[in-house]
């Protein structure tokens, strides 16, 4: 028997109770959320140089020297407190750590993604690459919550699961849209002497990002009224979302008008990642719904 797997499995052995396994999905959630919003810190403060070396700032030590380095040290923190949690999550997430271990992978694949990142100068390509990631790493973890909950068979019209999936698609296209517009607008990443290239263009990138929104919001719109008139559970999370949406909206608008100062285009990004994660439970409740208690 190998005996380096052993601490493995007896940690395997321990068991949560339902809730316990519950708090825990949440908690990998909310740490994968987090992590892209101190990514996304790292991008718009221009630290995305701040630290040469990888996993340390410097060749032989961690010690941060400068503001940016301190920025981007920070992310690597969180970024190593989020590992972590999902590890604890595979590991502890009994009945479901199949799907545990894929966010685990993925968030662990994030490291060596990032040192590569560092090493090629902040290849547009490889941003891109390491946020989309952490978005579908993110919306997984949602699935794995709504997992923990007791479920039942779907009772909807064909429709309207049909035009849930076309709106969970249609947030696909907004999000990969609206992470070209933020990879072609004014922010490179570094503030250094290093040039980073751009990625297409801001204006190609808001045209798609517009008429994705257009299909997401009749859709959307119609499951909303359908589900509003049939008194169905899912308008709860319809309408948190809805007013996810509201907020999102009236960010991007201003920022649209403005001269984009980074703390708005942060709030846009990191609730962008909120409105994905509602996307992602509100879609899965269509087809999975939850069994209400009482």
């Amino acid at each position: 028997m190998d005996i380096g797997a052993q601490p493995l499995s007896r940690l395997r052995g321990l068991s949560l109770s339902a809730a316990g396994i519950r708090r825990l999905a949440l908690l990998n959630a909310f740490m994968l959320l987090a992590i892209v919003a101190t990514g996304a810190t790292v991008r718009l403060t221009g630290s995305g140089l701040g630290c040469e070396h990888w996993p340390g700032c410097q060749v032989h030590h961690f010690e941060p020297r400068s503001y940016h380095s301190y920025v981007e040290f920070g992310n690597r923190v969180v970024a190593a407190l989020t590992i972590f949690v999902t590890l604890a999550t595979w590991i502890f997430a009994r009945g479901h750590r199949r799907l545990a271990a894929v966010i685990f992978a993925g968030t662990l694949a994030q490291a060596p993604l990032g040192a590569i990142t560092i090493h090629y100068d902040l290849n547009p390509y490889l941003v891109l690459t390491h946020l989309l990631l952490s978005l579908v790493v993110l919306g997984l973890a949602v699935v794995l919550v709504a997992q923990t909950r007791p479920r039942m068979r779907p009772t909807l019209p064909w429709w309207v699961l049909q035009a849930g999936l076309v709106v969970g698609l249609a947030a696909c296209v907004l999000l990969v849209s609206g992470t070209l517009a933020t990879a072609s607008g004014k922010y490179p990443g570094s503030s250094g002497s290093t040039v980073v290239r751009r990625v297409w263009s801001f204006e190609s990138a808001v045209y798609w990002h517009v008429r994705a929104t257009a299909v997401f919001g009749i859709f959307f719109a119609l499951v909303l009224l359908w589900l509003w008139r049939a008194h169905a559970p899912q308008v709860r999370g319809a309408l948190v979302l809805l007013g996810l949406l509201a907020v999102q909206m009236t960010i991007g608008e201003v920022q649209y008008r403005t001269e984009l100062p980074w703390w708005l285009v942060l709030a846009h990004v990191t609730m962008a990642a909120c409105v994905w994660a509602a996307v992602v439970s509100f879609v899965f409740s269509l087809w999975r719904p939850r069994r209400m208690s009482g």
